[in-house]
């Protein structure tokens, strides 16, 4: 289990394959047991960096107040102990906050940007009430099992993966978790979007309707981004949909070496590659594109 002592704590991290670097960022109560379906598909191709954000799973309880700043400061110094110069940075659900706040703070070591099912603010009642009931219940250790338990069976695509996200997030300690939570509450980099000029792939899950106004915000917001929603997936598409977001994350980090193309035509040809059945018709090309 290698661990890293940077910024004033040890972190528990995983650095696979070899290649362009990728760094993912899991939300709170979850740990980088998220993202073993990137690590075991992606790293052929890339090298995948994963870690347990403080006070979560493996990693040191934080001594210091939470926020994404310090976070990045921890990614950050995590890529320099693995002499990494620059990298792409990936976030899930509030982790992809986190990865937002890394590509305005540190422009030229964070080259461009992943957001899985995630947001730059949290303004809809619907998921301010749940983040908010999960911030309380972190203050109970009886809620807490309960919330890990909950949280790992959202997550998990079959018992094993359950297992393994639900004993991880009992490692952890919970007033992070907590801080976690209810800072995610509190962000908000929606008006610094525009100064991100890296170029930024969001992914969606269909079905998850809750979060589709924070993937429109965030296209409309940034510069130079890819929108697509994956069909019939749900939020948890790490776990749930790891081939359609890998190949995706493929695709489009290959295109970014075209710098000819318009970006739009290489999102649809990236969307035809991936569901060539659908795209078998001009006509049937409308607006944003789905795989």
């Amino acid at each position: 289990m290698p661990f890293a002592h940077v910024n004033g704590t040890s972190l528990h991290y995983h650095s696979t394959g070899k290649g362009i670097p990728i760094i993912f960022i899991h939300p709170p109560l979850m740990t980088s047991q998220t993202f073993n379906y990137q690590k075991a598909q992606l790293s052929d191709e890339f090298r995948v960096i994963t870690f347990d954000i403080r006070g979560h799973g493996l990693s040191n309880p934080s001594e210091r107040t939470f926020t994404y700043s310090l976070i990045v400061e921890d990614m950050r110094q995590l890529m320099n102990y693995l002499d990494i110069k620059e990298a792409y940075v990936c976030g899930y659900s509030t982790g992809g906050s986190i990865a937002l706040e890394a590509l305005l703070a540190y422009p030229k070591q964070f080259i461009g940007g992943i957001i899985v099912s995630g947001m730059s603010e949290v303004n809809d009642t619907y998921n301010k009430s749940r983040i908010w009931l999960a911030a309380q219940m972190e203050r109970n250790q009886i809620l807490h099992k309960l919330l890990a338990r909950a949280v790992s069976i959202g997550n998990a695509d079959m018992e094993l993966t359950y297992q393994n996200l639900y004993g991880s997030a009992l490692r952890g300690e919970r007033a992070n978790a907590q801080q976690y939570y209810a800072y995610s509450m509190r962000y908000n980099c929606t008006d610094r979007l525009k100064y991100i000029d890296q170029p930024t792939l969001l992914i969606y899950g269909q079905k998850d309707t809750s979060f589709s106004r924070y993937a429109h915000l965030l296209h409309d917001k940034l510069p130079n981004s890819s929108l697509y929603f994956i069909k019939d997936a749900p939020h948890q598409v790490p776990i749930k949909n790891p081939y359609r977001m890998n190949d995706l994350i493929r695709l489009w980090v290959e295109s970014l070496n075209d710098r000819e193309t318009e970006r739009v035509k290489l999102d649809l040809e990236i969307a035809k590659k991936l569901n060539p059945a659908m795209y078998s018709h001009d006509e049937d090309i409308q607006g944003l594109p789905l795989q």
